[in-house]
């Protein structure tokens, strides 16, 4: 692996463990302060949000790094154009979530008000596209501290609501200001460091627009299987129920910024190997893979004998009842990660019209093994239903699509005891990525 990349990702790593301390400590409070039912609702409100991020980010999160990469000497307007899109979706979306939380839920004034202040969080989202240039430049020490900078601002706020016992809505506005923050401070740097103005172009715009539509569909039906599962939860149970699978998912998360941080790095370099060796692009591609095979099942076979642990330390003993759930939905880790590196091949091989097919197989089986689930086994069924539904959406439907099988065979590969003993050698000498 080259420098850059270990830098690279050493920067996410380093700036989210400090972050992860930060949020073990404050959200334990939170959490507790809440307690099961007000949590499930800030979870609630989250799920529904997430349902619209794909239509605000209009697919540009998943080609925009390839964008500024092919189009380094225009890379300012390529950004300029992605954000003012971003923006208008986002204004667009805010309005629809509202619209929705009173249609769904016409009785629950806190569930309106605390749905719509955490929608705001999307108008700020939008303008963070400015990541993907840092992704792109391998410079991702600078999103990464001012993510921690705004986390520690917004811990401080959450100390002085939870010492002043405001309301859940306040808890909402913490999301939109470090989305705020976060936002400003990208755009302030991003400033100073490109030697290109933003600018827009509508020509651009299509021709982008063309190119990213294609994820939109499918990131939305991932977002159906990743949130749908609490959504159903307080539909067909109740908030303290999806209070508890919130924390299970919460403890589930707690590492996912060293995947993300891993993936995100990789990207780029892997995107660059393409352009000049099939070979070596492939070697990267089962290397990454191992590293997400071997750290995932660490993860899981520890939080699978800890669950009880995890859960009682930070969200303490009213939270017990998320253990089981734990233990199951942890095994989701690796099933989840293969998918990010799967969408890297993807990109890379112009594979994205089958997209659509992976991701609408994957929500239709979600929401049936829900509504089967969730009646007999309450939370429990919630992370079967997950759980399954990760594995035939990142593995075994790859074998039934045939373009997509040469990836699996890829991620096949890595699971081979010699290559992931050679994937470490390679990441100790350098020689991938």
């Amino acid at each position: 692996m080259k420098k850059e990349v270990f830098k690279n990702a050493g920067w996410i790593i380093g700036c989210k463990l400090a972050q992860s301390v930060c949020a073990f400590i404050i959200g334990a409070f939170t959490a507790r302060y809440l307690g099961p039912s007000n949590y499930g609702l800030i979870s609630y409100a989250a799920s529904i949000v997430a349902f619209f991020v794909p239509i605000m980010q209009l697919g540009f999160s998943s080609t925009l790094v390839r964008e500024i990469i092919d189009r380094s000497g225009n890379e300012g307007k390529v950004l300029g154009t992605a954000l003012v899109f971003n923006v208008i979706s986002s204004i667009a979306c805010v309005i629809g979530i509202t619209t929705f939380s009173v249609i769904a839920t016409p009785t629950q004034h806190e569930t309106i008000i605390v749905c719509f202040l955490y929608s705001l969080t999307l108008v700020f989202q939008a303008t963070e596209m400015t990541q993907y240039w840092f992704q792109a430049k391998l410079l991702s020490k600078y999103p990464s501290i001012v993510s921690l900078v705004a986390y520690f601002i917004v811990s401080l706020y959450k100390v002085y609501i939870l010492v002043d016992g405001k309301t859940v809505g306040w808890f909402a506005v913490t999301h939109v200001i470090e989305a705020m923050i976060i936002a400003s401070l990208l755009m302030v740097i991003y400033f100073k460091l490109s030697k290109q103005k933003l600018s827009f172009s509508m020509k651009l715009g299509k021709e982008m627009f063309s190119r990213s539509k294609h994820y939109i569909g499918p990131a939305m039906m991932v977002i159906i299987f990743q949130h749908t599962d609490q959504l159903m939860l307080k539909w067909m149970i109740g908030e303290t129920v999806t209070g508890y699978y919130a924390a299970s998912m919460t403890c589930v998360g707690i590492f996912g910024f060293v995947y993300t941080a891993i993936i995100s790095s990789a990207r780029p370099i892997i995107l660059e190997a393409k352009k000049k060796s099939e070979q070596e692009f492939k070697e990267n591609i089962v290397v990454l893979y191992s590293i997400i095979i071997m750290l995932s099942i660490a993860q899981s076979i520890g939080m699978t004998v800890f669950a009880k642990l995890f859960v009682g330390i930070i969200f303490g003993d009213t939270y017990l009842s998320a253990t089981p759930m734990l233990r199951i939905a942890v095994w989701c880790v690796a099933f989840g990660n293969f998918g990010s590196v799967r969408n890297i091949w993807i990109l890379a091989e112009n594979q994205q019209r089958h997209l659509w097919k992976i991701n609408i197989s994957g929500a239709i089986l979600n929401v049936i093994l829900n509504f089967i689930l969730i009646p007999i086994a309450d939370g429990c069924g919630a992370a079967i239903a997950t759980l399954v539904t990760q594995i035939f959406t990142n593995f075994i439907i790859g074998f039934v699509i045939k373009p997509i099988r040469p990836n699996n065979e890829l991620l096949l590969k890595s699971f081979h005891p010699r290559n992931s003993i050679g994937s470490i050698k390679k990441i100790i000498n350098k020689k991938s990525f």
